[in-house]
């Protein structure tokens, strides 16, 4: 853990590297329709074989019961207790498209989405996952409004998905977002939760009603929604507390913007899980521990799609050897959250883990499942501590105590 006290009297660093290989939305739930979940009714054949030679075990994110986000899962993984470093998204995207920002800038994460024009609810909370292209003229009309003395900035990130960037004095980041997170609903106002905070509810709520008058005439992508409200907050560098060069390698803006938060040195990944690969191969001499970002299974996971799903595991099947093949003394293959396609959304289901290295030899598991991994040899931890098992493997902490 990043916090835990003697971290830094016990690292020992050493040659060795590190691949940590994080499955956006990595767990599911048995299918009705099915009759498993998505793992089980996968063909991940080497998966499956890596599992019996490994460490295997669920990681629970946050707490009993909580449904972590993308960023608080991350953090997790990565040895921070998320309730401790709490983050919204919006910084996290807009570090990753590498905005400028200053300290009292607060951000949020944007999706355009689609709302019926007679009743106002909304319809597709991603606008059907709108091209970059289309949705990147559409975020430029919504660019450059104004409230009061605060400049209202917006930026495309990818897809459906924007910044928005409130620039000016007495804003504070307390404030409620407009995504009900569920369909059939409206979008909501925002509302502050302390007087600090008033100004910036007053400029999201005039946001979202100069959204409807200038996207009115459109059938699809014609409102937004607006959640993860933040500033830049100051966080632990991961890179010297754990002593080895740490580097990210993700294609989406937000896995980027955390890694730059917390001291990675961000690689350019290209746009694809190929190219993060190749990223990976002409990289690994440089750093000692990695990153590498898979995104498909966890949008899957939100479309509700159980086969894409499916399929975008038995694609990560097919490529593992390409991962495999620069030789790591640990790798991990891990998830940030679960994401059932019966729920459609993160959920707060442990995650299925496993861990590779020379010291381990299996313990029984057959496949690469959650039930398998419920008895692996390492069982249920929390998240925060699978580094110090990364750490370990890769004999990279000496004994605690005399």
């Amino acid at each position: 853990m990043i916090d835990f006290p003697e971290i830094q009297d016990l690292i020992k660093p050493n040659d060795s590297k590190i691949v940590m290989l994080v499955v956006d939305g990595l767990g599911g739930l048995y299918h009705p329709d099915y009759r498993k979940t998505e793992l089980e009714y996968a063909n991940i054949p080497e998966i499956d074989n890596l599992a019996k030679q490994s460490d295997c075990g669920l990681t629970l994110p946050v707490l009993p019961g909580i449904t972590p986000g993308s960023g608080p899962g991350h953090l997790s993984l990565f040895g921070y207790d998320p309730i401790k470093y709490t983050i919204g998204r919006g910084i996290l995207e807009a570090i990753g498209i590498s905005l400028s920002l200053s300290s009292s800038d607060i951000a949020a994460r944007g999706n355009l989405c689609t709302i019926d024009g007679q009743t106002g609810l909304i319809i597709d909370r991603r606008a059907g996952r709108i091209n970059s292209d289309e949705a990147k003229l559409i975020i430029e009309k919504l660019d450059g409004l104004k409230y009061k003395d605060v400049e209202i900035e917006v930026h495309h990130v990818r897809e459906h998905r924007f910044v928005l960037l409130l620039k000016g004095d007495g804003l504070g980041n307390n404030v409620t977002g407009t995504d009900p997170e569920i369909e059939g609903k409206a979008p909501m106002d925002s509302i502050a939760n302390d007087t600090d905070s008033v100004l910036t509810s007053e400029c999201i709520n005039y946001f979202n009603k100069e959204i409807r008058t200038i996207l009115a005439d459109r059938k699809i992508a014609n409102m937004a929604l607006l959640r993860g409200f933040s500033k830049i907050p100051n966080y632990p560098d991961i890179s010297r507390k754990y002593q080895m060069k740490c580097a990210a390698i993700a294609a989406y803006p937000m896995y980027k913007g955390l890694a730059k938060l917390i001291g990675m040195s961000v690689l350019d990944a290209g746009n694809s899980f190929e190219s993060e690969i190749e990223t990976l191969h002409n990289n690994y001499d440089k750093f000692d521990f990695f990153f590498l970002h898979y995104k498909p299974a966890d949008a899957a996971g939100e479309d509700g799609d159980f086969k894409q799903k499916v399929k975008s595991l038995e694609y990560l099947d097919g490529v593992l050897a390409d991962i495999l093949s620069v030789n790591p003394d640990t790798f991990i293959l891990a998830g940030d959250h679960s994401t059932p396609t019966i729920m459609a959304s993160h959920s707060w289901h442990p995650v299925p883990f496993l861990i590779n290295s020379k010291l381990t030899s299996g313990a029984g598991i057959q496949k690469f499942t959650e039930n398998q991994c419920r008895g692996g040899s390492i069982g249920n931890i929390h998240a925060t501590h699978l580094m110090l098992f990364a750490l370990a493997h890769s004999g990279r902490l000496n004994k605690f105590g005399p």
